[in-house]
């Protein structure tokens, strides 16, 4: 096709997204919306795979002229866009002066925390898949968020996680989930306050802990090496004062959560209240409920780094692989084939389909979760390997949802419209089938 339905869906998100940037509204409002416009922009490549595919399966006498008229439509789409395209913005580089005090050490506590997210839309299927507090997702409602972005952080979540006892690797990947749902380089976040990259980090804090930890000749707040290396440092550091000031009797609570609480308010916060920062709005709605979520889905986050850490475990463990490579990706109704997301994310029997199929190079599930339940054999629940389907929500037709089981009571799954691919426990009343031995 001579235009691409994904360039056309660019070109209107950055259309909006100058309609936004020059409207009269609030800041909080404006960067709410264009956080949505980047979301389609990020999953607008989906759509070109979409339409390709029904093409194919038209008569081939018929695929030329379905061709030409998406053309057609796409280029005419593309005028009336046109003129209310931005002009290109350069980027202002950093201010590289950096004269603010070590983390801790200034009067006022400074507050590093994730970005805020804008709320999920309600779900529009009543009753079905349940959420429970400590669910595992990336926030991509946030910005766009690459695929598998998670991947590329193991390694260093494995080596930042042995610098000391009290700092393990999926204590980082929890605090990673929720600072900016992993996302590295352009499409991480800034703060209101300045924080930056990956890690959330304060200009002084960085200016302290930032190190080339992947010998790339450069310290980049932004990239995922440096970033991890830095907050293992700089949360052992934490951790060991912490312990200090316990032994003195100067602060009392739990090591990690007021660790934790001191990445996100400053060690400076822990120290003036003896322990949990607390009073203020920002403590009490942000660094509490900050430090909570990281500790409730420590355990999940175990899990998940022992699986991509992962070099064995099978066709199942590469189903379970292939599946939370796309943890944070919105539920699309009717979204994913074999090939991966459509129309921006997955349904359920869409991300099924795709991880089998991409586990083992060739192998197609029938379409829906009714359909599925027909292949492979069922196991006993309680027997179920990582990588078995697992079936819910029956009805006189058979299963309503399916996910796929990762080990420890927990799943994998794309849940309802309004939410996103996530890591839950598994609820009442499902099933277990093997679909490959």
């Amino acid at each position: 096709m001579s235009v691409d339905p994904s360039a056309l869906i660019m070109g209107v998100a950055a259309a909006i997204g100058g309609i936004v940037q020059g409207a009269d509204m609030p800041d909080a409002a404006k960067d709410f919306a264009m956080q949505q416009i980047y979301a389609v922009a990020d999953q607008a490549k989906a759509v070109d795979v979409t339409i390709d595919d029904y093409i194919e399966l038209l008569p081939e006498n018929s695929r030329e002229p379905a061709r030409q008229a998406v053309d057609t439509a796409a280029e005419t789409a593309q005028s009336a866009v046109a003129p209310f395209l931005p002009s290109p913005v350069v980027a202002v580089p950093p201010d590289p002066e950096i004269d603010e005090s070590l983390p801790g050490a200034s009067e006022e506590p400074e507050v590093v925390g994730p970005a805020e997210e804008p709320i999920a839309a309600d779900s529009t299927v009543p009753e079905t898949i349940p959420r429970e507090e400590g669910d595992v997702i990336s926030s991509v409602a946030a910005g766009p968020m690459p695929i598998g972005s998670i991947a590329v952080f193991v390694p260093w979540f494995t080596k930042a996680g042995g610098i000391c006892e009290g700092i393990t690797a999926p204590v980082l990947a929890a605090l990673y989930s929720v600072e900016n749902g992993f996302r590295y380089g352009a499409t991480s976040p800034a703060s209101p306050a300045g924080a930056r990259g990956p890690g959330q980090f304060m200009p002084a804090t960085w200016a302290r802990y930032g190190k080339d930890a992947d010998g790339d000749g450069m310290s980049d707040v932004l990239g995922v090496a440096d970033s991890v290396m830095a907050s293992g440092n700089l949360l052992c550091d934490m951790y060991s004062q912490i312990g200090e000031w316990k032994a003195e009797g100067l602060v009392s609570g739990d090591t990690l959560d007021l660790t934790l609480a001191g990445y996100n308010a400053g060690i400076g916060a822990v120290r003036q209240f003896g322990g949990m920062p607390r009073g203020t709005d920002d403590y009490e709605n942000q660094t509490r409920p900050y430090v909570a979520k990281i500790r409730e889905s420590e355990g999940r986050f175990a899990s998940v780094l022992q699986l991509l850490r992962s070099d064995s475990g099978g066709v199942g463990g590469l189903i379970v692989q292939a599946a939370i490579r796309y943890l944070g990706l919105p539920y699309v109704w009717g979204g994913g084939s074999v090939k991966g997301p459509s129309s921006g994310g997955f349904d359920c029997s869409g991300l099924t389909s795709y991880a089998v199929y991409d586990a083992t190079a060739g192998l197609i599930l029938p379409r829906t979760s009714e359909t599925q339940w027909n292949v492979g054999v069922e196991v006993p629940l309680d027997g179920a390997r990582p990588g078995d389907l697992l079936f819910g929500n029956w009805g006189p037709g058979g299963p309503g949802h399916v996910a796929i089981y990762l080990g420890n009571g927990q799943m994998v799954h794309a849940p309802t419209t309004g939410d996103v691919v996530r890591i839950a426990p598994v609820f009442e009343g499902m099933k277990a089938r093997r679909v490959v031995s």
